[in-house]
């Protein structure tokens, strides 16, 4: 069947991509252990909670339950299908798999997607021919003026966009793409005709990629006189604004060396910081820091130097980016550099290492809002004004001691009853506060875990698997799903190749026999393989004995029955059985 994927391919994925370098690029992870533990990124949580077991090939979060292996994480993070998840590995893998078939609406979308990615593609490498022309000389001449080195400008793919009306539409006209793509794109403005002509004219051209680099939209600077001095692509179904950061997917490694990104707003603030040597930076093309940038920034660290004007427009992105960072339990700290210069102009004339030293002095993002912005107030009615300003930054602190720290600093600093600042912390904080900043789950069954373990222990060596089907052991479960998961486990041990629980995990539809079995994996110890054979040892032991507790419990239910009704045979038979079970135990247990 076209589109089909063999299961040796599916098979062949999982065991090649290894899911703590996957999980990397989306979560900072730090060894734990024989795990690899980071903050979840499907729910928001002060204490990492997230595990990854590189031996097991799974993860875990023992916070909001999500779990299972490669291909379950890239489904629920970037909201794949099963096999597009396994295609996108198998392709960063070069592993070829079969022409997949698309639904019609499946397939409008991607050949859409893919067209705008060519497009831009495309576009950046022309862009980028044109700055090394005659009639890009302008556009060097502008960037060896700001000192950036080649290797900057190359690794970032800048460009020029040539005046005149068609550069552009000519070019894509040459390389046989529908000029329609590249005004979904953003390229070409339609004209009243049918036509198009280029929307950038006479500009130095920055690119702009997504986490995965690839060139999803472009910023435009104009070179000489003209307005608006910078002109950005509008939105399309690659490029939402507001959700990516410029230089992001450049930052990824440095990031993860380093620790923390520092966050600055333009384009050459950004390339100045790369253009000194300094990597772990991301820009957020000069709008307001949005929920969507901060959990992506979450994906990769929880520790961020953020770089603010002393204006009064630094002061209100501040409060707004401070309120999203407290949300996330994240670790923010303001950067205002000396004499109200930004990074670019800073790092030019003053050099990497002492911007790094204003980056390692920069206060908490909360001390400095304190101390700066609400602690400001010259009389009562400006003292009175910031305290209101700041109860809901209070109450948007994650983590009530750090709240208590807050509200008692903001006590001293305003000259008001710490006692009262609370009860009007609390006032606010109690309906907005849920008992937890899980998402909600569903309510769930008990899961036998005895039984549980069993299971595992039975994944993890397929000769006690075949051992359990030899005694019959999953007779005497209670949990009809875990006995039906027992017989799939027994009926796979029967194959040649051992079971895997990153490739078994797939087939668990109960979501909380899933969780649960996650959880008893991550959890266990590495004992000796004595230890192991007499934990196993006693855990066949335990359902044994509670299945026979059961059958003896049951028996003498019916004979006080057939007692009451005076059936003798019936009475014979049952304590026939009884002893038949008391002798079978006996022998079972030795």
């Amino acid at each position: 069947m076209k589109g089909y994927i063999p299961e040796d391919r599916i098979e062949e994925v999982r065991n090649r991509i290894n899911i703590v370098d996957l999980v990397s690029e989306y979560v900072t992870l730090k060894k734990a252990g024989r795990n690899y533990l980071g903050s979840c990124p499907f729910h928001k949580e002060k204490t990492p909670s997230f595990t990854v077991n590189a031996e097991k090939q799974i993860y875990h979060c023992f916070g909001c339950g999500e779990g299972g292996n490669v291909f379950s994480f890239l489904m629920k993070i970037d909201n794949m299908t099963f096999p597009e998840a396994v295609r996108h590995l198998a392709g960063k893998l070069g592993i070829a798999l079969p022409a997949r078939d698309f639904t019609p609406e499946e397939k409008s979308r991607h050949d859409s997607r893919e067209s705008l990615v060519r497009v831009n593609r495309v576009a950046a490498a022309f862009y980028a021919k044109m700055l090394q022309t005659a009639a890009g000389s302008g556009g060097r001449a502008y960037l060896e003026r700001r000192g950036l080195r080649p290797a900057v400008v190359d690794a970032f793919r800048l460009g020029y966009a040539p005046e005149g009306w068609r550069a552009l539409r000519d070019h894509l006209q040459r390389e046989r793409i529908a000029l329609k793509h590249a005004e979904q794109a953003g390229l070409l403005v339609p004209r009243g005709d049918g036509d198009a002509y280029d929307r950038f004219r006479g500009r130095l051209m920055f690119p702009i990629e997504d986490i995965h680099g690839n060139v999803i939209a472009f910023g435009g600077r104009i070179i000489g006189e003209g307005e608006p001095k910078y002109l950005n692509s509008p939105e399309s179904a690659l490029y939402v604004k507001g959700r990516h950061l410029y230089g992001l997917s450049r930052a990824k490694n440095a990031i993860r060396k380093d620790e923390t990104l520092i966050i600055v707003e333009g384009y050459f603030d950004l390339l100045a910081l790369w253009n000194a040597g300094v990597a772990n930076a991301a820009a957020t093309l000069g709008t307001a820091l949005t929920r969507e940038q901060v959990d992506l920034i979450r994906r990769y660290t929880a520790s961020v130097a953020v770089t603010f004007d002393t204006d009064a427009g630094g002061k209100s992105a501040l409060e707004r980016s401070m309120s999203l960072f407290l949300e996330r339990g994240m670790k923010a700290r303001a950067v205002v550099l000396p004499d109200g210069k930004d990074p670019d102009e800073f790092v030019s004339r003053h050099g990497k290492d002492a911007f790094l030293d204003e980056i390692r002095r920069a206060r908490p993002l909360v001390d400095y809002y304190i101390d700066e912005v609400i602690g400001t107030g010259r009389n009562i009615d400006e003292r009175r004004d910031a305290l209101k300003a700041a109860l809901p930054f209070i109450a948007g602190i994650a983590e009530p001691a750090e709240r208590g720290q807050f509200m008692r600093r903001v006590a001293e600093r305003l000259g008001v009853d710490e006692g009262l600042l609370r009860q009007e912390v609390t006032r606010i904080v109690a309906p907005q506060r849920s008992p937890s900043a899980l998402p909600s789950r569903p309510a769930t069954g008990i899961v036998d875990p005895v039984e549980l373990s069993l299971i595992r222990m039975m994944i993890e060596n397929p000769e006690r698997a075949r051992e359990i089907e030899r005694g019959n052991v999953l007779a005497c479960f209670t949990s009809d799903a875990l006995k039906s998961l027992g017989e799939s486990v027994v009926e796979h041990s029967r194959r040649a190749r051992p079971v895997r629980l990153a490739e078994f995990i797939d087939r668990v539809q109960d979501k909380t026999i899933r969780e649960k079995l996650l959880e008893s994996s991550l959890s266990a110890g590495s004992p000796d393989e004595a230890l192991r054979n007499r934990i196993f040892g006693d855990t066949v032991r335990r359902i044994r004995q509670r299945w026979y507790r059961e059958k003896q419990r049951d028996l003498r239910v019916r004979l006080l029955r057939a007692q009451e009704a005076g059936d003798q045979d019936l009475c014979k038979r049952l304590l026939d059985e009884k002893e038949r079970l008391r002798h079978e135990q006996k022998e079972r247990e030795g």
